[in-house]
């Protein structure tokens, strides 16, 4: 039966947007807008602009490069030719204004731009503090190799813990305040500076992200009180299955550069438009110069980590470029009798097999291997009705219990840039996604606090994967329009994914009677597992999508972004097949002054649902409409990014928990109609002065239907806040979380249904790093500084987990 499979959990999978009529016109006003990108382009100004326009220069010899941006521009530059002879610059593109992106031409070549009166001369760079230089946009940057490209900015090097530009709502690389969504970013520096390693460490860091943990190899996040199901890697869409989880939420992020999270409904480029947010997860790229690291740390609970991560040119010219990165670490846990061990490989190639072509091949590997596994959580009550509290090392699973998940993933990447400013990009991804998980567990039942008597163990077999292969192609640039400058995006995509499990129920006989709760130390033998399988589960979804998007240029200080996504999605064994689904875009921009911008943006809320009613029906797909206000700030050059937003979003068919069962044994939804959901978000990332980065926010949301609250798992408020000071070589940072308090209905020994309350707490942690010099530094980080006692629950069957109580690490890191 279902009942005790891997849990089926209430995560929102919701449904297409409503259908469109005048997709006709829609099609013809891209196509005047392809053809319009034959017309002359405006000329540009003989100064530097301020505006950020698109710009896609190859990394080449310096003084080609100087002259790309010329050509682009219209601006002269003064020179010497021996400044730049045997240098090279890196790739540049994105939106960027024209200062920006000489200044990342230049970045490590020790040269720098100066205005000299008309004239923009460059020379040999003066060494100027940060603190003593005049304000200016221009970032202050290392020497090291700053690249920008087609996913956005790379942060690993820029010492911040704020982007310079992303392209996850659109395709499109804009600077944070370009975007016309919430969007939360943990870059490489942050995640460094907290020793943040798993993704669940990261999600702890992202504000208006809270996690759920249903045993100790699941968790759920929600934005804005609604599970997270769609995860992107490198901005390729792959959706999770949660109740069957197969390492998403296990990610170890030795092979990330940054992890982006766009709230909000994404149903332009990921098809199914979820209410909560997109996790994208961007990948860590080669480097021209040589160059790598190796650390090892060792922390509470025997946990041991050895890590390296080495890249450069292979050849003369830098054409070919590599990376490589390794990780292992073994850990114990607070829980007794547990532990795991994951294995992490990483690689990737870039070449330049052409002047404006660059091909990227990798692949990575992924083992979570853990023993004495928990399912399911702690039962919520004892038999007396009252709260089971035990301690926060109990284990209720059995010393033979794992639940092994693994990760493959070969991806592919071929880019072009023309001449007149645009790209082509076609991207592949092909991913295993596997589990083999023999569990079980003490997690059924109300023990009885005298005898421990009352509980009996969930017990089951599954082994199954999910492969995933991921296919989207666009074309991108400017045209212009009635005198402007305006952009493109237009592309598709093409998705199929294979679900196969199989379940094993033990040998009849075997007992799951637990003699004593409270004294449980897993000691029970394995059953004897059928060599046929119990049930099994096939199912494959394939989806299709056009997609379109235009940033238009209606005004010096006012930018609109329209687009749409026409889509298809098909799972027969669900009995989903829907076709032709337009899901709309619109988000416009206005700059009320150079620090601030005003945004609204509207999309729809499109996804099919795997719940089912009792009759064992699956739900319609929720559909609905996701709106958004906003007010963003860009201050010192982009250094420091803010943002407040409001939204409401309004939602039918939402899938809401009945007491009954799915004839499977699963648990049984009914569609709810108009789910509406209201709240507002803040947020502050970046360096607010020299050497003192911050990144924090605060959110809060109600979800409503018939004026009664709804997901209520997850905190209506929420507060984060995660912060550290540089003082010459030594780093000092630490961090707080709050969280409202959450609820959910839970069952009596007697079968009355009461409501259960987790109340709310803060959680704080600390970091301090010295750098004996250039290439060494030891760190230490203290999660749960205070060692506050805390949980979550998971309502539908009555149970609890225990947060973990303070742990501290130890690292040390060479550079070389």
């Amino acid at each position: 039966m279902h009942l005790l499979s891997p849990l089926r959990t209430a995560a929102l999978t919701p449904r297409f947007a409503p259908r469109f009529a005048p997709i006709s016109a829609t099609l013809s006003v891209c196509a005047a807008l392809v053809a319009s990108t034959l017309l002359p382009q405006a000329a540009s100004a003989q100064t530097v602009a301020t505006a950020s326009r698109p710009f896609n220069i190859a990394a080449q010899p310096l003084g080609d490069a100087l002259n790309a941006w010329t050509r682009q521009t219209g601006v002269q530059l003064s020179l010497q030719q021996a400044l730049v002879a045997g240098k090279t610059a890196p790739v540049v593109q994105g939106n960027f204004n024209d200062r920006e992106a000489l200044d990342l031409l230049l970045a490590g070549s020790g040269l720098t731009a100066t205005q000299e009166g008309a004239a923009l001369v460059i020379k040999a760079a003066t060494v100027t503090s940060v603190a003593t230089a005049p304000a200016s946009p221009v970032v202050a940057m290392q020497n090291v190799n700053v690249t920008a490209n087609r996913l956005g900015r790379i942060t690993e090097g820029s010492a911040s813990y704020t982007p310079g530009t992303i392209a996850t709502a659109t395709r499109m690389v804009l600077t944070p305040r370009e975007t016309p969504q919430s969007i939360s970013v943990v870059t490489r520096q942050e995640m460094d500076d907290f020793n943040l390693n798993s993704i669940d460490q990261v999600m702890m860091h992202t504000p208006a992200i809270s996690i759920v943990t249903y045993d100790s190899e699941r968790t759920e996040y929600y934005a804005r009180g609604f599970a997270i199901q769609n995860f992107q890697y490198d901005g390729i869409p792959m959706t999770r299955n949660s109740s069957y989880s197969a390492g998403n939420t296990l990610s170890d992020m030795a092979l990330y550069d940054r992890v982006e999270v766009l709230k909000g409904s994404t149903g332009l480029l990921t098809g199914s438009g979820m209410p909560g947010a997109t996790i994208n997860l961007i990948r860590k790229k080669p480097t021209r110069n040589f160059s790598g690291n190796a650390s090892l740390s060792a922390g509470t609970w025997n946990t041991y980590r050895g890590e390296v991560d080495v890249g450069g040119a292979v050849n003369d010219s830098g054409s070919v470029r590599v990376r490589g990165v390794a990780a292992y670490q073994d850990r114990q846990s607070n829980l007794d009798r547990y532990s795991r061990s994951t294995a992490t490989l990483y690689g990737i190639l870039e070449a330049d097999i052409a002047p404006n072509t660059l091909l990227t091949l990798g692949s990575d590997f992924q083992n979570n291997t853990p023993k004495a596994s928990t399912w399911g959580g702690i039962p919520l009550l004892n038999s007396k009705g009252e709260f089971n509290d035990v301690p926060r090392s109990h284990n209720n699973g059995t010393n033979w219990s794992h639940w092994d998940q693994y990760t493959r993933t070969a991806f592919a990447t071929l880019e072009h840039k023309f001449a007149n400013g645009w790209i082509a990009r076609v991207q592949y991804n092909h991913q295993i996604n596997g589990y083999d998980a023999a569990l079980g567990a003490a997690a059924s039942g109300y023990p009885n606090p005298a005898t421990g008597k009352g509980v009996s163990m969930w017990i089951g077999k599954y082994v199954g994967r999910t492969v995933s292969d991921a296919l989207d192609g666009y074309v991108s640039g400017p045209f212009t329009l009635a005198g402007r400058e305006h952009e493109l995006v237009i592309g598709g995509s093409m998705a199929k994914s294979r679900w196969t499990n199989s379940g094993y129920m033990p040998q009849s006989g075997y007992s799951t009677t637990v003699p004593d709760f409270y004294n449980w130390q897993g000691n029970v033998p394995e059953p004897v597992w059928p060599a046929a399988r119990s049930f099994g589960d096939d199912e494959t979804t394939r989806e299709r999508g056009l997609y379109a998007a235009v940033r238009w240029d209606l005004h010096d200080s006012l930018k609109l972004i329209t687009g749409g996504r026409w889509s298809s999605y098909v799972n027969r064994t669900q009995g989903m097949d829907e076709s032709g689904v337009f899901v709309p875009y619109v988000g416009a921009i206005y700059d009320i002054d150079k620090n601030y911008s005003a945004y609204a943006s509207y999309t729809n809320i499109f996804s099919p649902q795997s719940n089912q009613d009792v009759q064992g029906r699956t739900l319609a797909p929720v559909e609905g409409k996701n709106y958004e206000l906003g007010v963003k700030g860009a201050f010192f050059g982009g250094r420091l990014n803010a943002s407040a937003a409001v939204f409401e979003l309004v939602q039918d068919n939402f899938a809401i928990e009945t007491s009954g069962l799915t004839p499977s044994g699963g648990v049984a939804y009914r569609a709810a109609q108009g789910v509406k959901t209201k709240g507002y978000e803040f947020e502050l990332s970046g360096q607010l002065t020299p050497g003192w980065q911050m990144h924090a926010g605060y959110s809060h949301n109600i979800s409503r239907q018939q004026g009664q609250r709804v997901a209520t798992l997850t905190p209506s408020n929420q507060f984060s806040l995660y912060t550290s000071y540089k003082l010459n070589e030594l780093t000092l940072g630490g961090g707080a979380r709050w969280q409202d308090k959450t609820w959910g209905d839970i069952s009596k020994p007697t079968g009355e249904t009461i409501r259960h309350t987790v109340d709310s707490y803060w959680l704080f942690d600390a970091m301090a790093r010295y750098e004996f010099s250039k290439q060494l530094s030891a760190s230490a980080g203290i999660k749960n500084l205070f060692d506050k006692k805390y949980y979550t629950i998971f309502n539908w069957y009555s149970t609890y987990t225990w947060g973990e109580p303070r742990s501290v690490n130890l690292n040390m890191n060479y550079k070389f």
